[in-house]
């Protein structure tokens, strides 16, 4: 689609644009938050993203003057009928977010249709105290459908390891094949009813979490009761280069498994392990409709940061 700007141009994205992108999410970030929420290991992760491609599903626009004023993208979850999109701009020309979310939108229906789907749908994210987003958010279409926190607890030196539950033996994904298995399976059994949770097979989830810089599958613990997977915790370092911070960035129990105090002390573990290198403190992002699993967060001492709205559109693909 033509730019309807004259003098702006459009483009694909590569990986020599991670510092360009980064800069303008940053800014971004800055107006609301007073910091950066992300570091350029972040964006470069995006890119390489396996359900995103770079030559159909990213867009760039600068302005005459040469500098990015615009960045979009749209990202596939498996094969569900989900697509995450996001669009970033800072300029006062409306025009610009205008016909990124245009085409954004275009190619999620594209996406959707590909896969065999009859309906799309939309997810994007905003921080709450984003009034010009939430306001941008409304006018495209989109509705506010799930609401996220971000919980931090803080480590004030080393913290005691926990008492494991009876029965219960702790392994880590350095150990094998055999225990990420594990922690696949526990992960699409315990989130299968969770807001925009789409299970994958286990090459798909491998390929999600190993390209990301700040995979560490040491960090990977999967809890087996009776040698059979009952609960699985993954961290990662997503907020260690900015922030010196452990982040829980997966936690769930199976079904069965529910009661036995099992999410608790995987949480405690991942406490005591991240004080153990050092870290100032553990992150986590929590759906707020889940109470269950946020009583537990606040119970253990950790409170809320920061809050993300989730919002929704659904298009058809015929």
């Amino acid at each position: 689609m033509p730019l309807p700007l004259v003098g702006y141009r459009i483009r694909r994205p590569t990986l020599d644009d991670v510092a360009g992108i980064f800069e303008l999410v940053a800014a971004c970030d800055t107006d609301i938050l007073g910091h950066p929420d992300l570091t350029p290991d972040d964006i470069a992760d995006e890119l390489t993203e396996p359900g995103f491609d770079w030559d159909t599903d990213g867009w760039l626009i600068h302005e005459p003057g040469g500098r990015l004023v615009g960045w979009a993208w749209a990202c596939r979850k498996g094969d569900s009928d989900i697509v995450d999109v996001t669009v970033v701009t800072r300029t006062t020309d409306d025009a610009v977010a205008d016909h990124l979310w245009s085409v954004v939108q275009r190619r999620a229906v594209e996406i959707a249709r590909e896969l065999g789907h009859d309906r799309v749908l939309m997810d994007t994210g905003a921080y709450r105290d984003d009034i010009r987003r939430r306001v941008e958010l409304t006018g495209q279409g989109f509705d506010h459908a799930a609401t996220f926190q971000r919980l931090r607890i803080d480590h004030q030196g080393p913290r005691p390891a926990p008492a494991s539950p009876p029965g219960v033996v702790i392994r880590d994904g350095t150990d094998g094949e055999e225990v990420r298995r594990f922690g696949h399976a526990v992960r699409n059994n315990s989130f299968a009813e969770q807001f925009g949770f789409v299970a994958t097979d286990y090459a798909d989830w491998t390929a999600q979490v190993e390209t990301r810089s700040t995979h560490d599958w040491a960090q990977l613990l999967v809890a087996t009761i009776a040698g059979e997977p009952a609960a699985m915790l993954l961290g990662t370092d997503n907020f260690v280069a900015d922030e010196n911070c452990g982040y829980v960035r997966t936690l769930g129990v199976r079904k069965q498994f529910r009661g036995r105090g099992l999410a608790r002390y995987l949480l405690r573990l991942a406490f005591a392990r991240d004080a153990a290198h050092g870290r100032v403190g553990t992150y986590l992002h929590v759906d707020s409709v889940g109470a269950p699993a946020l009583g537990l967060y606040l119970s253990e001492g950790m409170r809320p940061t920061l809050v993300v709205d989730i919002w929704r559109k659904t298009l058809p693909t015929g």
